[in-house]
């Protein structure tokens, strides 16, 4: 026999006569849909974590920006007359690639550091998706790298920076940055979850992307470079991303940088994806 506040509950009331019974059920922490629907806050999360960082945010925004600038005012006249165009073309590109890999570095070093503080574990027992953490990390990575990207654009605009093939390169130069950049984040993430707790992550991965942005193609032409290191500056991870958004801004040959670009985001992103998922697994138990 059915109560009276049951009957209210499934048939509505005089009152409230469309008031029913919820329906709704949780959904399933494995499925495709409880990835997306987990991802979601904790991209938020991880996006207000990097927003409130503040001496993230200003070396990922300002200094990036004042680089742009000094390396107009040391090398410009220098790469400017070696090549026939304006330096901006190869600086701003150059400095929108370094902002994403130091960006990265600074979210891989504060999951080692979370790793250490038991989040990780705590994360991993409640009632969500295994991999919606660290799909949440490189999103918010993709959406930091969204936004520098327009930033230091905007501001190499000051430095004769111009998008001169219309508005689908200048959408297809962003992409290339945010490919780059994902491919880089989900290496360093790779690299976080897997070493140890407190592991000197900044001085490696620092030297690593000191020795990518220091020999490749945004700083003097392939050409410049001594004969023996040239096969190695012109396939290098950077130089062609750099090569594909210079010729997006002002033209010139592009097929063959965007091939290359497509072939190390794809290898580079499948070399760490299993690698990630299983350190993840691992810190996270191991707490």
């Amino acid at each position: 026999m059915t109560t009276a506040p049951e009957a209210e509950l499934e048939h509505g009331t005089a009152a409230h006569p469309y008031v029913q019974a919820p329906t709704t059920s949780p959904v399933p922490e494995s499925s495709i849909r409880g990835w997306w629907e987990h991802s979601k806050p904790l991209t938020g999360r991880q996006v207000m974590v990097y927003v409130r960082d503040y001496p993230t945010l200003l070396q990922s925004l300002i200094f990036p920006a004042l680089s742009m600038v000094m390396f107009k005012v040391v090398l410009g006249d220098a790469i400017g007359s070696a090549t026939g165009q304006n330096s901006a073309y190869r600086t701003v590109p150059l400095v929108v690639l370094v902002a994403a890999m130091f960006g990265s570095i600074a979210s891989a070093t504060r999951l080692n550091r979370e790793r250490s503080t038991g989040l990780l574990a705590r994360l991993y027992v409640l009632p969500i998706n295994r991999a919606a953490d660290l799909t949440s990390r490189v999103a918010s990575e993709m959406i930091r790298i969204l936004g520098t990207t327009i930033a230091l654009l905007l501001a190499g605009h000051l430095i004769g920076f111009r998008f001169t093939q219309g508005v689908g390169p200048a959408i297809g130069l962003v992409l290339v940055a945010m490919a780059y950049g994902a491919a880089f984040a989900c290496m360093t993430l790779a690299l976080a979850v897997n070493a140890g707790p407190g592991a000197p992550l900044v001085p490696y991965l620092g030297l690593f992307s000191s020795l990518l942005m220091f020999f490749n193609s945004g700083f003097s032409p392939v050409e410049a470079y001594p004969t023996w290191l040239q096969p190695i500056v012109a396939n290098q991870p950077m130089t062609p991303a750099i090569d594909a958004m210079r010729s997006l801004a002002a033209g010139g040959p592009l097929t063959e940088s965007l091939v290359k670009v497509a072939i190390w985001t794809v290898l580079i992103i499948s070399l760490s994806i299993y690698p990630a998922l299983r350190g993840y697994r691992k810190a996270a138990r191991d707490r």
